[in-house]
């Protein structure tokens, strides 16, 4: 970094300008070519780099009256942050934060266990005074939820089977439709291989939902074959006989099942993204579940089932048996009733219909429920005419406020103006908080007991909201929804902006409205003499390179090392 001294440069007659041209003119990286001989070829190289701040120092910039002015003499030059506007801290300490995004069509997973294994190299190639951390890991809630859903997978394949043992109540008839739900799965993942599907929340909720859908085929083929064993004929020819019977109605129950899922593989946008491979995964989960009942299921009627083995009871058959009697003998009355009165049975279902639709009508809806991944972004907004340094005081005393929160884990901020901070008066916060099960309030909760806590901070506003794995927004907004305002001049906008936001800040259902529109920041305004400034050749182009020399972070230069830049 260079700091001029404004008054040595007038004293010597030189302007900024010739210190920022000697200092661009004196570092270089460019081709230089090549010596190419009869039997080898050189290329060229020369000492047109400047690496250290020492050099820089005693860079001529200028000679008067035969004797060199170094940028030493008209300026401090150090060793320094690339922008000192710009400060980051994790949790009360100074750091340098980085945030790792994949590529698109990557695997978020493979990508942060990578990561990881490279944090050891990392670590070995800083100071050792430097500590590499990891802030924030959206793999450990996704980790989380898909180990979940792969628990309820299990569960429900151990639900499925207790369920259709209590109903069949006969253990080889059990173990039959208990192999298709293995097998349809085995053969759904291969699928899900040869399409390039990963295991996700998705896949793994449509393999859930399947579960209940692979065992009704063959459940329907077992109760078929099981009527023809009953009535006194062979496994094998009732089986033969059962399952043709009941092919073409598989057939067609499995079609209208995948009829139902089509609409989903033709959505548009994100919607149609999100469920194409829940819509193809639970699609041919059900295809090779009929497979398996018409090729599979037979087979195993014709080895495993008889007569005796039909008859054969235990405890708890007969138990069991006593109590679905009583549940039939109940239907059978209820049914007799709902026969005897059709105008009322009618009534009743016209009105279920009519109810349905109101329901539609004022139930609240929305694009996804609001989720709890752990992980709260928050936006920190002061007095548009706030400096650098009064931010980031602003800063930390609301971060000490945050991590008093017992919900809390860690806490990311910065200040600053870069890709997503537009402004000096604003800075970012990314709120980590502890595991679901080592806090007591869900996110929605730890937002409005934060907000509480910072509003005892004077001059500063809070926006907070939980953050989504699944969002449309195309530009970082304070909170969860965002209008965008355009016009053709400025004064329209200035004329507009403030009507649109005491309109919206009068909705009851709206909080936190604000807006982005800077207009009342203080401005120090320059008004050139442009004949004067033509009378002495000094261009506005001159003017400008001098204001932004003289009170902006320039930069005029860059030094390339082994590590690029």
């Amino acid at each position: 970094r260079v700091k001029l001294n404004a008054q040595a440069i007038a004293a010597l007659g030189l302007t900024s300008e010739t210190v920022r041209t000697a200092i661009t003119g004196a570092n270089v990286n460019s081709a230089k070519g090549s010596l190419d001989g009869p039997s080898r070829a050189v290329t060229l190289s020369a000492n047109d780099q400047m690496q250290s701040a020492e050099e820089y120092r005693q860079l001529i910039i200028a000679y008067q009256n035969g004797a060199p002015i170094r940028l030493g003499d008209v300026a401090t030059v150090e060793q320094g942050a690339e922008n000192s506007w710009l400060g980051a801290w994790a949790n009360k300490e100074q750091a340098i934060v980085m945030n790792v995004q994949r590529q698109p069509g990557a695997n978020i997973i493979s990508t942060a266990d990578s990561i990881r294994q490279m944090l050891p190299q990392l670590t070995e190639s800083l100071p050792k005074s430097v500590k590499v951390t990891v802030l924030s890991d959206r793999t450990t809630n996704i980790r989380a939820s898909v180990n979940d859903t792969q628990f309820e997978l299990m569960m429900a394949i151990a639900l499925v089977v207790m369920i259709i043992y209590l109903f069949l109540r006969n253990i080889p008839a059990t173990i039959i439709p208990g192999f298709a739900v293995p097998l349809s799965l085995i053969g759904t993942f291969a699928v899900m291989v040869f399409l390039d599907f990963s295991i996700n929340n998705l896949t793994l909720m449509a393999l859930t939902i399947a579960t209940g859908f692979v065992v009704d085929d063959a459940i329907v083929v077992i109760e078929n074959i099981s009527r023809y064993i009953e009535k006194g004929e062979k496994p094998l020819a009732a089986a033969l006989k059962g399952a043709g019977e009941i092919g073409f109605t598989i057939i067609s129950l499995t079609f209208s099942l995948i009829a139902v899922l089509i609409p989903l593989l033709f959505m548009g946008d994100i919607v149609g993204r999100l469920f194409r491979e829940f819509a193809i995964t639970l699609a041919v989960a059900i295809l090779i579940s009929a497979v398996v009942s018409l090729t599979l299921t037979p087979m195993m009627c014709a080895r495993m089932l008889s007569q005796e083995s039909l008859r054969k009871q235990n405890r708890f058959s007969r138990a069991s048996e006593k109590m679905f009697d009583r549940i039939i003998a109940a239907y059978g009355q209820g049914l007799a009733k709902v026969l005897n009165h059709p105008w009322l049975t009618l009534s009743v279902a016209l009105s279920t219909l009519l109810l349905s639709v109101l329901l539609w009508v004022f139930i609240p809806k929305g694009f996804f429920p609001v989720q709890d991944n752990g992980i709260i972004q928050g936006t920190l907004q002061a007095p548009q005419s706030s400096s650098f340094a009064n931010m980031a005081q602003r800063q930390r005393q609301v971060a000490d406020v945050i991590l008093q929160d017992p919900a809390v884990q860690s806490l990311t901020s910065f200040v600053g103006v870069d890709g997503t901070n537009p402004s000096l008066n604003s800075a970012r916060l990314q709120i980590n908080l502890k595991p679901l099960e080592e806090r007591d309030d869900r996110v929605q909760k730890v937002i409005a007991r934060l907000q509480t806590a910072v509003d005892k901070v004077p001059g500063v506003d809070l926006f907070l909201q939980p953050t989504q794995d699944l969002t449309i927004d195309t530009q970082v907004s304070r909170t969860q929804y965002q209008f965008t305002l355009q016009a053709t001049s400025l004064d329209a906008l200035s004329t507009w902006v403030p009507q649109l936001m005491e309109k919206l800040q009068q909705l009851p259902q709206l909080s936190d409205v604000s807006s982005d529109w800077q207009d009342k920041g203080l401005v120090a305004y320059v008004n050139v003499d442009r004949d004067s400034a033509s009378r002495l050749g000094i261009s506005m182009a001159d003017v400008d390179n001098a204001l932004y020399n003289a009170f902006g972070q320039r930069l005029i230069s860059t030094i390339y090392t082994q590590a690029n830049q």
